[in-house]
């Protein structure tokens, strides 16, 4: 059964019950109370609900104890659609996919809200959408799904897009069980007491006298690249950037402080005192997900750097008490992905070890898992630098089909042409100024020279996209199976934590085994789902813990 939902004002709505083999509509209900009555429905008929967007919905939803089982998400199928078809960038919400189905002026997509705003339930501006609308996008999004070279499979993926919005919502509003007590400890001993505004934390302030009087006492700012690099240039070296990395290679006093004030600069203003403020309350963080905000499929958040969170952080983020967190970790995620899309089977047999680089490590590369890790990143990133080269010339000898997969792709990336994930997630199409760099059939030795830099840069984008999408289809279809096998058997269980290829899950410490065992059994269900009867294993790290830093 589907149920096409339009939210209108004062809390009232309008929506239609719609039989999901014959596509009749068994009836239309204006409820005064939408949210009550989407409530009472959802208990009784467990319908896949038809929504505008589940970023505009759902939390208001959940605001009110309201949890939705199962959705299609039409902003987010459209984008999906859009993107398979070489569109990206396209408007998707569904007054512009309607608006180009009849030769209309497509409306903007809406910006994302502000962090603060608190709309009522459901609170709508000129985007009402009517029912008729929402059913004519659904049935065309459904046409255009069957008309692809893989219905089953990018079926999948907007099911799962969908569902992984709703677990989304849910994880913004349950919120990262955060200790601020924890927190405030480790931000005096790491920065000193809490300055004046304006000023910076004591050890900050410490650093940045070190690095002045490592430079001769000349006034610098050490928050300023372009100042730091002067600094260097008047010393007589001559760096590109002040990146970590770069800095590490350079001989000098000042290199040390300025190391150690990038660290603790970076966490006073990216996690100190006001991040607190912001964005912790009542012993949770809760960050507002992106889901799909990186073109690979990963996710992203808006404000709160929740996908950035550094290790030290990690001891803030604690249970409560009589809690557990249940943390797992996909080990070497990709290179697998990697077995299973190329259908490798010698690559597939190492994937039967946790650690697979240790296998590869034995097998070609004397024992060196540096070297073997080394050829695998290259493999799938496309650097051959630093001795990369024949390093991956041995990873190619020894796993033709899998190398050669991702080295179609790459080829695929410098002609210009998009490339697919496994679901069929895909790839955007170059610039203009890259095709115009490529039509480029003479010139200056410079200008050929950039011609040929942009179609393997590109190319080493798409060589990554097949393998990074990839994982992140098995990744948000293990999150979603687990969402659902937690809603059955341990309802209490938060996913409070998902980033790539790690998930959490707070849970009562009574049932954190019977999370493992969901967790563990979700894997293999994704695997099942998104790569068939593939023999590639894709096994998870898991730990019971009560703070996310004992988890790793």
């Amino acid at each position: 059964m589907l149920v096409f939902v339009s939210p209108g004002r004062a809390g009232a709505g309008s929506a239609r019950v719609v039989d999901a083999t014959t596509a009749e509509t068994l009836a239309d209900h204006r409820p005064a109370d939408l949210a009550a009555w989407m409530a009472n429905f959802e208990v009784s008929e467990h319908p896949r609900w038809i929504l505008p967007a589940v970023d505009e919905l759902y939390p208001q939803l959940l605001q009110k104890d309201i949890r939705l089982s199962r959705c299609h998400d039409l902003t987010l199928a459209e984008g999906l659609l859009l993107a398979h078809e070489g569109r990206h960038g396209t408007h998707r919400n569904p007054g512009a996919a309607w608006a180009r189905m009849h030769g209309r002026v497509e409306p903007e997509d809406k910006p994302p809200p502000a962090k603060d705003a608190q709309p009522a339930l459901f609170e709508v501006d000129e985007r009402f959408y009517p029912l008729d609308q929402l059913a004519e996008v659904y049935t065309d999004q459904q046409r255009r799904i069957l008309a692809t070279a893989h219905p089953d499979r990018i079926r999948l993926l907007l099911a799962s897009e969908s569902a992984g919005a709703l677990a989304a919502a849910e994880m913004s509003h349950h919120g990262l069980p955060w200790s601020e007590q924890v927190h405030l400890e480790l931000l005096e001993s790491m920065l000193g007491p809490r300055p004046l505004p304006g000023a910076r934390p004591a050890k900050v302030a410490e650093l940045a006298e070190k690095i002045i009087e490592a430079f001769g006492g000349r006034s610098l700012n050490p928050d300023s690249p372009p100042s730091v690099v002067q600094a260097f240039a008047r010393e007589g070296i001559d760096i590109p950037n002040t990146r970590a990395w770069v800095l590490k290679e350079v001989d000098h006093p000042a290199v040390e402080p300025l190391l150690e004030y990038k660290e603790l600069a970076r966490m006073w203003s990216a996690h100190g005192w006001s991040w607190l403020e912001s964005w912790v309350h009542d012993g949770r963080f809760k960050p507002e997900y992106v889901v799909g905000g990186v073109v690979s499929g990963r996710w992203a958040t808006r404000g709160g750097a929740a996908l950035q969170l550094p290790k030290a952080l990690r001891k803030a983020v604690r249970a409560l008490p009589g809690w557990s967190l249940v943390v797992a970790d996909a080990a070497q995620l990709e290179p697998r992905v990697l077995a299973a899309l190329s259908e490798d089977q010698k690559l597939a047999e190492f994937s039967r070890d946790v650690d697979l680089y240790a296998g590869l490590a034995k097998d070609s590369f004397e024992g060196d898992r540096g070297k073997a890790k080394i050829a695998m990143l290259s493999a799938m990133y496309g650097g051959t630098s630093g001795g990369a080269g024949p390093l991956l010339a041995v990873l190619r000898k020894r796993f033709p089909q899998a190398v050669g997969h991702v080295e179609q792709a790459a080829q695929a990336g410098e002609l210009g042409r998009m490339v697919r994930s496994q679901l069929g997630r895909t790839s955007p199409v170059p610039s203009e100024r890259w095709r115009t760099l490529m039509e480029r059939s003479e010139g200056t030795e410079e200008e050929m020279r950039k011609s040929r830099q942009a179609a393997r840069d590109w190319g080493r984008f798409t060589r990554n996209f097949v393998v990074q999408a990839s994982a992140a289809d098995w990744a948000l279809v293990l999150l979603v199976v687990l969402r659902r096998r937690l809603a059955a058997l341990v309802p209490k269980a938060e996913i409070v934590f998902y980033q790539h290829d790690e998930f959490m899950v707070h849970c009562p410490a009574e049932t954190a085994e019977l999370v493992t065992t969901e967790l563990l059994a979700s894997a293999k269900e994704a695997s099942k789902l998104v790569f068939g009867d593939t023999p590639v294993q894709f096994p998870l790290e898991i730990a019971t813990v009560d703070s996310y830093a004992d988890a790793k």
